[in-house]
């Protein structure tokens, strides 16, 4: 018993080291081919994968910033209550997501139940600031679109769309109990991103340059009222990475309301309410039964489950991404393959059998894919803030886009998955070397 022991341990030492002389010497001899004449076909394959999986990572990404609302969505509330119908879309495309009626009316009623802290309506717009002058910070004086959040500040600091609301006057006057004819804060707190956009500095004023046009009468000349101006009261970095701070900034509720016209209907994009979270969550529920309220929520890609558009991006990303990576690796590896088949001629003639030989060629894909995926992850978290950084300047003032550490083993799984697809066809030229034929030529 004790030698069929040993023999078992022997024989599993000996496979063991046999798989991993096998694995070793793929390695060498792709490493020999990178660093040699077909190093231009491998540097190919490496490039498709990695582009491919860069540019799946960025459009999981986007999809991910669409579920779960990115920076302008960043608070710490204890419970959160949106629509149940609820998107990202407002910010990326113009296109208005559902909203919240009466909100101004019902936080309020939040704020005065028992273990409540604060209640506020969060309304999000995207505006066109423009600095009085030519900015004290290095602007160009131009209007730019920040995407504006509108609160109600307590004497609490909160959390509201990335940014403190410590430097906002407590309450809101200008709503005057729905009137909406209350004095104006006017004050903003600007996103470092927002500020250097703006060339604004704590203190500066800013003009917000979307005028209402409202007509006295039917078939009236509309007229145009003054625009408002708002005083920066603070600069800080939306976010808790500041490599994520985007044009974002944070006012009074009932201002951004009067200005994007959301007053009529005191319509709001979510209601934050602090608190005990049991009383949080029932005062929540019974102001908006009808709505969704969230205890717990955070940017992860289980969101990307509960919003059909992101859902759907992602998985065509995937699909998408699988499709094109499997045929660009099973074609150049087929190749690379089938101009080695001399080499594997001569492997076979000095004793390594056809399983070892499909081994190395197996192995060999596997580790030019894995390579691909590695630097195709880099370069889609790369992507991501460059997108960020192009639609900040351009279309959204928000991030578009977003990245989370699951990113790394998705992105390199995928690639994984595409080179086991692709890796029969190098495998099916390989089987068919024939020894004479090759030494023959």
């Amino acid at each position: 018993m004790d030698g069929w022991c040993r023999m078992r341990a022997d024989a599993d030492g000996t496979r063991r080291s046999r798989w991993a002389g096998l694995v070793g010497l793929s390695t060498v001899r792709l490493w020999k081919r990178a660093t040699g004449t077909t190093s231009g076909r491998i540097a190919a394959t490496i490039g498709a994968v990695a582009v491919t999986i860069a540019l799946l990572v960025i459009v999981t990404g986007v999809a991910l910033a669409l579920a779960g609302g990115g920076v302008a969505s960043e608070d710490d509330a204890d419970v959160r209550i949106v629509p149940e119908e609820t998107g990202a879309l407002s910010s990326v495309d113009g296109v208005e997501s559902p909203r919240l009626g009466a909100t101004n009316e019902r936080a309020a009623t939040m704020r005065s139940q028992a273990g409540i802290d604060h209640a506020t309506p969060v309304l999000v717009e995207p505006v066109r600031l423009e600095p009085t002058g030519s900015g004290t910070d290095g602007g160009d004086g131009d209007p730019h679109t920040v995407l504006v959040v509108g609160v109600v500040p307590d004497e609490e600091p909160r959390t509201v769309g990335g940014l403190s609301t410590a430097e906002l006057e407590p309450g809101d006057t200008h709503y005057a109990n729905g009137s909406y004819d209350g004095p104006r804060n006017g004050e903003i707190v600007l996103s470092a991103a927002a500020a250097d956009r703006l060339g604004a500095t704590t203190a500066d004023e800013l003009t917000v340059s979307s005028q209402r046009r409202e007509a006295d009468e039917p078939g009236s000349t509309p007229t145009e009222t003054e625009p408002p101006t708002v005083t920066v009261t603070a600069v800080e970095t939306a976010g808790t990475d500041r490599e994520t701070d985007v044009s974002v900034a944070l006012v009074h509720l009932s201002e951004i309301q009067s200005v994007a016209g959301s007053d009529d209907g005191e319509l709001a994009d979510r209601v934050l309410v602090w608190g005990d979270p049991e009383a949080a969550q029932t005062a929540a529920t019974d102001a908006y039964p009808a709505a969704a309220v969230e205890a717990d929520r955070e940017t992860d890609p289980s969101a990307l489950f509960e919003d059909g558009l992101a859902l759907a991006t992602s998985l065509l990303a995937l699909l998408v991404g699988l499709t094109i990576c499997a045929s660009f690796v099973a074609t150049t590896t087929g190749m690379t393959v089938d101009d080695d088949r001399r080499t594997l001629a001569v492997l076979a003639s000095v004793g390594f059998p056809t399983h070892s030989r499909l081994v190395l060629v197996a192995v060999s894909t596997l580790v030019t894919t894995l390579c691909g995926a590695l630097l195709g992850v880099g370069l889609g978290v790369l992507g991501v803030r460059v997108v960020n950084a192009v639609a900040n300047t351009t279309v959204a003032p928000g991030a578009v886009a977003v990245v989370h550490p699951l990113f790394v083993p998705y992105g390199i799984a995928v690639a994984l998955v595409s080179g086991l697809v692709a890796v029969p066809y190098p495998l099916a030229v390989a089987a068919r070397t024939s020894v004479l034929e090759e030494v023959g030529r």
